[in-house]
């Protein structure tokens, strides 16, 4: 009884310590507060977001409150709406990493040697590439648009996740709970399924969270250079640079889509360092996300 006991009066400090940091808490807050606009966006938003009008260029007011762009649609609009997207790439392309790096982890750490190294020196050669480079050489073989960008997002992080894996995983497997399960005849699929995959997950969701940040910035830049979606169709990067050559008039056409995902950037970035510190501080999740984004 004791025994079960102290697993769950840890899991309760740990929760404490989570509800107890402030900027955990204002970093998680802040992004959850992002993804309602996201959702909310057709009831929230003031305006049409394509609808072009002949107020153009209008400076930040009562009536429009980041003012108005080249065609005259109303920059704060377009950043609601635009979340819909840049969340979703992002999104989508950490989940697509996380669908094929787990799994490439796991069997580099507890498949047969051969296939280890095979997976491992095929993670190095991605690892050699800096992500946004790598997510650049994707996309422009597969094409451009946006399910494109969220599967250049996803191959480029996969060697992030496939290397932290495999290092968890070889720890894990000299474990007494790995070593009993294979005295018993536990198949190793059922191994690294049952038993090594539940005790990386802490350290699989600390580097999503963290990841959501760099690929925010990969989905951005795709989208500025004019991989991803086409305007008028809402999205940060895009109005980014669509407002580029109107900063000395107009200031603020792309000023606010920059401040929303430099803010979403941070707020992720700040998440991730708590979590880790919190849930997993030995974990070695940002060397492998330096690694390919510092390359």
């Amino acid at each position: 009884m004791a025994a079960a006991v102290a697993p769950a009066r840890a899991a309760r400090r740990r929760v404490r310590r989570l509800a107890a940091d402030p900027v955990l808490i204002a970093s998680g807050g802040f992004l959850v507060l992002i993804a309602l606009v996201a959702v909310l966006a057709p009831l929230i938003s003031p305006y049409d977001p394509i609808q072009t009008t002949t107020a153009t260029l209008q400076p930040p007011s009562l009536h429009h409150l980041f003012g108005t762009d080249q065609f005259g649609r109303d920059v704060l609009s377009r950043i609601i709406w635009g979340a819909r997207l840049t969340l979703a790439a992002s999104v989508v392309g950490i989940a697509i990493s996380t669908l094929l790096g787990v799994p490439l982890g796991l069997l580099a750490g507890y498949g047969p040697r051969w296939l280890g190294g095979l997976i491992m020196r095929a993670m190095d050669v991605l690892l050699a590439f800096p992500g946004i480079l790598l997510a650049l050489i994707v996309v422009t073989i597969i094409g451009s648009g946006i399910v494109n960008v969220m599967v250049a997002i996803g191959i480029s992080f996969v060697p992030v996740f496939a290397r932290v894996v495999h290092g968890s995983t070889l720890a894990a497997r000299a474990q007494d709970y790995v070593l009993a399960a294979r005295a018993v005849g536990c198949r190793p699929a059922r191994i690294m399924a049952a038993h090594i995959l539940p005790n990386v997950a802490t350290q699989i969701v600390v580097i999503a969270s963290s990841a959501i940040g760099w690929a925010i910035l990969t989905a951005t830049t795709l989208n500025f250079l004019g991989f991803g979606v086409k305007l008028p169709t809402p999205e940060w990067g895009a109005d980014l640079a669509a407002g580029k050559d109107w900063l000395q008039v107009a200031w603020w056409t792309s000023t606010f889509p920059g401040a929303a995902i430099t803010a979403v950037i941070m707020a992720s970035n700040y998440l991730g360092d708590q979590l880790a510190a919190h849930l997993d501080p030995t974990s070695h999740w940002r060397d492998a996300l330096l690694t390919q984004e510092e390359a």
